[in-house]
């Protein structure tokens, strides 16, 4: 049984979002726990700076060479050579006969990237010092030290993470999520392994020990359910397959559009290496709990939509219907999940991190830049599907010419704000580049595809701004009640106070939602009728449950 749900196709969109929402936010609380076990460890100090910007150049390499393959190209070549394959129920499948050229294509990146994964590798590992050097000017000379080794160690991990990538790729082609959303969970539990025991042993080396063997356990997650499907490893390069070289020529927009966007992460890191100590912290500490509902609702319908964009990618009926549907869903989640991360912030930064060296002068820094960055959650929740349209459609040169155009804005903003208003303002230019990039990509969507259903889009959101609205002031009104008959001092006092006011708030919002006849409300009930694993199967259907 567990073999089949690990191995089955998920073909619905919501359905595959809610799974890899599901794992995602597995994944992220394990996150949080992380972060939790760090800000009591370490607090915002210069200790964690290092570690923090010793994972910048490694990024960048991962970033650049695995994600500009897979997402640009990969994914939409190598569904494209599976779309035939056909799977009837009770039939003994060999995608290994039928999918010859498919498994070709994938061994065949699989070994370029690994090439050119060991060769930056082993680069970054000689010249790790003048590259901290120059992400860092900011840090003192002994910082910069450990850093270049913290950094030397950690580029062990983008060739496990690069040969991940290629793996979740298929299975996302394949329809296969379940074991792809699990991958991150354990990433964050090597980690986490680090945290807890090789920093015992080793101090903050510990950390990126961990985060090399969480790096290793990425891959090896998803090898089984791969195998499975019939991919057996070659060692084999074919320069001239025409295949990998449209993937390279997807992939080079694509790559340069991912260097902007690193290149906004280290004049991020440049700047916060200036600020106090602690600043590069607090930015990664407010940034992974913001990214928390980006990651569940935003990336997660954006991956399950994309097969399924990337087969009607010139279907423009069908494109828009797809696209405008998983939007909307998207900000179903999105636009209350804004509205409580602002009104309950002070409570969120004191139950994940508030704990050992974490204080109460780095929660409030914490809490102010959280909610910089949260005004924007609509636009880096909507962005990953709006990126992912025009990668199916074999376009990846607008997505690059619009980081180009926000690079530039991003940095004056960023040497303008940084000096007055410390971290809190890279976080609010975070924010002002993500809504630009927002606004530019729609519009040039709009431009080559026409419609996109965009009236039905805004009256949705109209409903869901009302709806949080109204969440808003009930979870304020909440907390105003709740804070006199419970000890605020406490772990519990702010927890009892952050669990009703954000039950409060949900509830008011899914009870507006409901009086407009929300479709995606409604819908999404309807989906938990439907899959709630629980439900009692009529005798009628039982013998078609057991297979019979």
């Amino acid at each position: 049984m567990f073999k089949n749900l690990f191995r089955r196709q998920i073909n619905n969109i919501t359905v595959a979002a809610a799974l890899v929402a599901l794992s995602s936010l597995a994944s992220r609380f394990l996150g949080v726990l992380r972060d939790h076990i760090l800000a009591g460890q370490f607090g915002a100090s210069a200790t964690l700076d290092t570690y923090y910007a010793a994972f910048r150049v490694p990024d960048l390499i991962y970033n650049l060479i695995v994600l500009g393959a897979l997402s640009a190209g990969f994914i939409p070549i190598f569904t494209s050579l599976i779309r035939d394959y056909k799977c009837e129920k009770g039939q003994n499948c060999d995608p290994t006969l039928t999918n010859h050229e498919a498994w070709g294509l994938a061994a065949n990146v699989m070994n370029l990237l690994g090439i050119a994964l060991v060769f930056l590798s082993v680069a970054g590992i000689i010249f790790a010092r003048p590259l901290v050097y120059l992400i860092t000017p900011g840090f003192s000379p002994d910082q910069q030290a450990t850093t270049a080794a913290l950094t030397r160690i950690m580029f062990l991990s983008p060739l496990f993470l690069g040969v991940s990538g290629i793996l979740g790729g298929m299975l996302q082609s394949f329809k296969r999520f379940l074991m792809y959303s699990f991958a991150p969970i354990f990433y964050n539990l090597g980690i986490i392994f680090g945290a807890l025991f090789l920093t015992r042993i080793w101090g903050i080396y510990g950390l990126a020990w961990g985060v090399v063997i969480g790096a290793f356990l990425h891959m090896a997650s998803q090898l089984p359910t791969v195998y499975h499907l019939g991919f057996r490893y070659q060692f084999k390069i074919k320069w001239r397959d025409a295949n990998t070289w449209l993937i390279a020529k997807m992939m080079v927009p694509r790559t340069l559009s991912l260097a902007i966007a690193q290149i906004n992460l280290v004049i991020v890191t440049i700047i916060a290496s200036g600020l106090p100590h602690g600043s590069l912290a607090v930015f990664n500490f407010a940034n992974n709990l913001q990214a928390f509902p980006v990651g569940i609702f935003g990336i997660s319908f954006a991956i399950a939509a994309f097969p399924v964009l990337s087969e009607f990618a010139f279907n423009k009926e069908k494109l828009v219907e797809n696209f405008s549907q998983t939007i909307r869903k998207i900000l179903f989640f999105v636009i209350p999940a804004t509205v409580l991360i602002i009104a309950l912030r002070a409570q969120i930064i004191r139950i994940v991190l508030g704990t050992g060296r974490f204080g109460w002068e780095d929660t409030i820094l914490t809490m102010n830049t959280l909610g910089f960055f949260a005004i924007s959650l609509f636009a880096q929740a909507t962005i990953p599907l709006l990126v992912r349209v025009f990668y199916a459609r074999h376009n990846s040169l607008i997505p690059l010419s619009v980081g180009a155009v926000t690079i530039a804005i991003n940095t004056i903003l960023a040497l303008l704000l940084a000096p007055r208003m410390g971290v809190a303002g890279l976080a609010l230019v975070f924010s002002i580049d993500n809504i630009l990039s927002f606004l530019l990509l729609w519009v040039w969507l709009r431009y080559k595809v026409g419609s996109l259903d965009l009236s039905n889009i805004l009256m949705t959101s109209l409903k869901f701004i009302v709806a949080s609205v109204a969440a808003g002031l009930t979870t304020q009104l909440t907390k105003l009640a709740i804070s006199p008959i419970i000890d605020m001092t406490r772990f519990s006092g702010v927890f009892i106070q952050l669990c009703l006011a954000a039950g409060a708030g949900l509830l008011a919002y899914g009870f507006f939602c409901y009086l407009f006849q929300s479709e995606e409300l409604l819908g999404f009930l309807d989906s938990l009728r439907h899959h709630w694993p629980f439900k009692r199967v009529e005798v009628e259907d039982q013998g078609e449950a057991r297979g019979i």
